[in-house]
C-alpha cells in the first residue's frame, strides 16, 4: 500500500473525528444553553411568585406608606396661607379645598374630601380658608367656593368650581367625586371601585325617575 495513500486516509479519519467531536461539542454547548434558559425562566417565575408575599416587600410598601404620611398623606388637612407653597410643591400630586367657613356647600365637599384622602395615600388632600389666604385667592382667581384646585409638581393643573362637575346638587355621593378625581387623573382607581361606580349611575338613575314622577304629580 502507498504509504502516502495511507498517511492521507489517517489524516482525512482524524479530521473526520475532530469535525464530529466538534459538533458533539456545539450540540451539547446548545443543550447547556436551552436547559439554562429554561432554568431561569423557571427560577424568574418562582422569585415572581415568591415576591408577592415576600416579607421585605411588605416591608417596602409599609416603609413607603409611612414616609406619605410623613408628608401628609393620608388625611385631610387644614393648612395655612404661610404653609400653601411648601405643601402643594412638596407632593406630586395635591388636591387643594379653598373654603368658606360659612358655606353650607364648603361642608359636604369637606365630609367627601375627608373619605377620599384616607383612601388615596399617593395623593396628598389639605384646605385652606380662602379668608385668610388672599394672596393665593387672587392668583389663582378663585372666585367661587367651594373651590377644589388640582396641582401636580407644583403646578395648577385643573380645578372643580361649585358643584358643576357633580351634578348641581347638594345629596352626591362620595364616589360621584371620586370619579370625577379618576377621570381628572389626580387619584387612581381602587378595586371594586367599578362596582361603586355602578352603584352610582343606579343611584343617579333612581333620583331621575323620582324627579320625573314629582314632575308628574304635580302637574296633575
Amino acid at each position: 500500500m502507498d504509504p502516502n495513500s495511507v498517511k492521507s486516509t489517517l489524516s482525512n479519519f482524524a479530521f473526520g473525528n475532530v469535525m464530529a467531536a466538534a459538533a458533539r461539542d456545539y450540540r451539547k454547548e446548545l443543550l447547556a444553553q436551552e436547559k439554562a434558559q429554561s432554568s431561569t425562566s423557571v427560577n424568574q417565575e418562582v422569585d415572581l411568585d415568591e415576591l408577592m408575599d415576600d416579607p421585605e416587600l411588605e416591608k417596602l410598601h409599609a416603609d413607603r406608606i409611612a414616609a406619605l404620611k410623613r408628608q401628609g398623606h393620608g388625611e385631610y388637612r387644614e393648612i395655612s396661607e404661610g404653609d400653601f407653597l411648601g405643601e402643594v410643591t412638596g407632593s406630586e400630586k395635591v388636591v387643594c379645598h379653598f373654603y368658606h367657613k360659612e358655606f353650607y356647600r364648603c361642608k359636604i365637599m369637606d365630609k367627601h374630601l375627608k373619605a377620599l384622602a384616607s383612601k388615596h395615600l399617593d395623593t396628598k388632600f389639605i384646605k385652606l380658608d380662602a379668608e385668610n389666604a388672599p394672596f393665593f385667592v387672587t392668583k389663582l382667581a378663585v372666585k367661587t367656593m367651594p373651590c377644589v384646585i388640582i396641582f401636580r409638581k407644583g403646578i395648577a393643573v385643573d380645578r372643580l368650581v361649585g358643584f358643576q362637575d357633580l351634578g348641581g346638587k347638594d345629596d352626591f355621593v362620595t364616589r360621584t367625586l371620586e370619579v370625577v378625581l379618576i377621570k381628572k387623573g389626580i387619584v387612581s382607581e381602587k378595586k371594586n371601585d367599578e362596582d361603586d361606580e355602578e352603584d352610582v349611575y343606579d343611584e343617579s338613575k333612581r333620583k331621575t325617575v323620582r324627579s320625573s314622577l314629582n314632575q308628574d304629580s304635580g302637574s296633575d
